[in-house]
């Protein structure tokens, strides 16, 4: 397996982040005598980087003595507003986005805002009554990863395309998967919304009907995420079809096996969710501590790119 690694930058960015961190750990007298207290709210825990972001930053928080309490709503929109309003009832610290579109959440976010609970938000989007979204630079995401599923198709060809257009981060991977596709003259066949949760399941069934319906005119797959990019290659590995290439964005675990079995699943983009975990963590601290409120209201981080031995 080779690591491509396009952005020295990112050393000089999780330094800070560290020291930060290693200063609150340390007993800084800053740090209040009551715990701090921390709601993590979501609609995708079921996604294998969503679930390792929220650990990171679990495991950081809880680490400085913080309390968080983790709530999943299974892709329940409403459930997530409703469970917005009860965690501004609690009056935590803060509340924390892990992954999710802001302004499918307007009721939950002005309940916040009414508590004077800030919010923050880890792999989201951007809004005004979010203090500040920390999340990988998603459009170059999207580039690399098109980039390599260009090359790896030999810079010709057609490719399906498996996004959620609910997620803002996936969104602007497709934007930026798109145009670089357009760039280079390759056409896109189809663009399939994939279901999250059951990511993997409705892949591989969207899958299999382009194969059936498409068959050899497919000469790549993009996943806008792993879990669609696998639900591809099970349909394709059941198939047969053994020339068409699948690449992934998020670089979890099982993407890397795939990637080792030298099969269809050839590249992802991992991204650095200790960073981005840790990041939050460092925004939150400096505004409990300081009453430092971010100077920015997003945070990109970048990714690196991991593709097999060809």
């Amino acid at each position: 397996m080779k690591l491509t690694r396009r952005f020295a930058g990112a050393v000089a960015l999780a330094l800070p982040i560290a020291l930060t961190l290693s200063a609150c750990s340390a007993g800084d007298s800053t740090v209040a005598d009551e715990t701090t207290s921390i709601v993590v709210l979501t609609p995708y825990l079921s996604s294998a980087a969503t679930k390792e972001a929220i650990d990171e930053f679990t495991a950081i928080g809880e680490s400085l003595g913080w309390s968080i309490n983790v709530v999943d709503t299974a892709g329940d929109m409403n459930k997530l507003n409703s469970a917005f309003q009860n965690a501004a009832a609690q009056k935590p610290d803060a509340i924390v986005l892990g992954t999710g579109d802001p302004t499918q959440i307007s009721l939950g976010l002005k309940s916040a805002a009414a508590a004077d609970i800030p919010v923050f938000a880890m792999d989201a989007g951007q809004d005004d009554l979010i203090a500040a979204n920390v999340t990988s630079d998603n459009t170059d995401l999207g580039e690399q990863s098109a980039q390599a599923l260009i090359d790896l198709m030999g810079g010709t060809g057609s490719v399906v395309m498996l996004t959620h257009e609910p997620h803002p981060g996936v969104k602007a991977r497709a934007a930026g998967a798109r145009a670089t596709f357009e760039s280079a003259g390759i056409t896109v066949l189809e663009e399939k919304h994939v279901e999250n949760p059951g990511a993997v399941d409705s892949a591989r069934t969207s899958m299999q009907d382009i194969i059936s319906s498409r068959g050899s005119s497919v000469s790549g797959v993009w996943g806008g995420w792993d879990e669609p990019a696998l639900g591809a290659t099970q349909a394709l590995n059941a198939a047969g079809v053994s020339n068409v290439p699948v690449v992934g964005v998020d670089g979890q675990d099982f993407a890397l096996a795939e990637i080792d079995k030298a099969g269809p699943f050839k590249a992802t983009i991992k991204q650095d969710w200790t960073a981005v975990a840790g990041k939050v963590v460092a925004l939150i601290q400096d505004l409990i501590d300081n009453g430092t409120m971010p100077t920015q209201s997003q945070y990109e981080l970048p990714g690196t790119l991991v593709t097999g031995s060809k």
